[in-house]
């Protein structure tokens, strides 16, 4: 009893010193991102800095459906897009009244369709750019996991809704502008210009905010009860239906979150990138999400962020100095960080650090051939 007292408190202690750690970290960053960075970067590269920081977001999001339940998504796009053309359709709405944005007389139409006529609103722009990606991503996922389609499997459904929404949203020229996509640089919000600069260091320190609550709420859900469930499914999934669990609606709702997640990205990239168009839902670029992530490291969250921050800032280096070769520069590095480094930079100085002791290996759910019980079990039927 004393012995387990002890260990409690020891343990208590631990967790009581990296959350202190954790927050004196972000506490810093928050400081470097929103007050030091905006002081020190011209207005160009603080708003190439915002639209990595919305990277960061989505990478989040991924990491808390392939890192912590295994679900590889290769279609967040879809959601990434659904988000940007939320508030893009706002921004456009703002107009006198009995006007209607400029490409629909281009295309004949002369009364604005039912589906614009919620994002009149802002608050209910908001909710439509958070809820709607998570109702796609919930709707979807229920049709894939009620199945139990799992693995590769899952991947190539999602990559597959891609391509129709891709498809769908460049075949809707009356509706949404088509391939030309809706422009946001160009409008304005509360009377002022969404491209100037003033306004684009608010959407960079509002975007510093969003990163800040989504990695928390990540956080949040990753610990405990929740977070324990969501790695014994990416573990042994067989093993949680045993023990009374049905995953497939844990999964539904954490890729629905997931979704939102996105959601709120693609926004946030749209009004700093000033256009959002189909090329949003390209599959490489759904693709490189999920690389941003295996470079960071998965199943850390931080390491999500680093690895975009890291792979975006490289890209935009690179493509700068070397023009020509830049694109051979970014392959070897995804090539080194797979072969030397399979659990991302994150998990390379984590691995460092328990071989030199300064950190303990951390057990989750083994598969039932790796548990230590059913090999002890295994060994003593083979001794009978």
């Amino acid at each position: 009893m004393i012995t387990e007292t002890i260990t409690r408190n020891e343990s208590r202690q631990r967790e009581k010193k990296k959350l202190i750690t954790e927050i004196a970290v972000i506490v810093g960053l928050v400081v470097i991102f929103a007050v030091l960075l905006p002081l020190a970067l011209s207005a160009f590269r603080l708003r190439l800095l915002g639209r990595f920081l919305s990277f960061a977001i989505v990478a989040l999001g991924i990491d808390l459906i392939w890192g912590y339940t295994g679900l590889l998504s290769l279609g967040h796009g879809i959601f990434f897009a659904l988000g940007g053309y939320a508030l893009a359709m706002y921004l456009n709405l703002q107009l006198p009244p009995g006007q209607m944005p400029e490409f629909f007389t281009l295309y004949g139409v002369t009364e604005l369709p039912f589906i614009w006529q919620p994002f009149y609103s802002l608050p209910l722009t908001i909710l439509a750019l958070i809820i709607v990606p998570a109702i796609v991503a919930g709707l979807l996922g229920y049709l894939i996991f009620r199945n139990r389609i799992k693995g590769v499997y899952f991947s190539i459904l999602t990559q597959a809704a891609l391509l129709v929404f891709f498809n769908f949203f460049n075949g809707q020229q009356k509706l949404i502008n088509g391939t030309n996509g809706l422009k946001t640089d160009t409008q304005t919000i509360f009377g002022l210009l969404v491209g100037s600069d003033a306004v684009q260091v608010a959407f960079y320190l509002l975007t510093i905010v969003c990163l800040l609550a989504i990695y928390l709420l990540c956080r949040w859900l990753t610990t405990g009860r929740f977070g324990r469930l969501l790695v014994a499914i990416r573990d042994d999934e067989v093993r949680v239906r045993f023990s009374g669990y049905d995953p497939t609606w844990f999964k539904v709702l954490v890729f629905a979150i997931s979704g939102a997640i996105a959601g709120v990205a693609g926004a946030l990239y749209t009004v700093q990138t000033g256009i959002i168009t189909p090329n949003s839902m390209d599959v490489a670029f759904s693709i490189e999400m999920v690389i941003w992530v295996a470079v960071g490291g998965r199943a850390t969250l931080v390491g999500a962020v680093i690895g975009t921050l890291l792979v975006r800032m490289a890209q935009t280096f690179l493509s700068e100095q070397f023009p020509e070769v830049w694109v051979f520069f970014q392959g070897s590095l995804f090539l080194i960080v797979v072969t030397v480094l399979p659990d991302g930079i994150l998990g390379g100085i984590k691995r460092l650090l328990t071989h030199f002791g300064f950190r303990k290996t951390l057990i989750t759910y083994p598969s039932i051939e790796e548990d230590p019980e059913v090999q002890l079990e295994k060994e003593e039927l083979e001794h009978k």
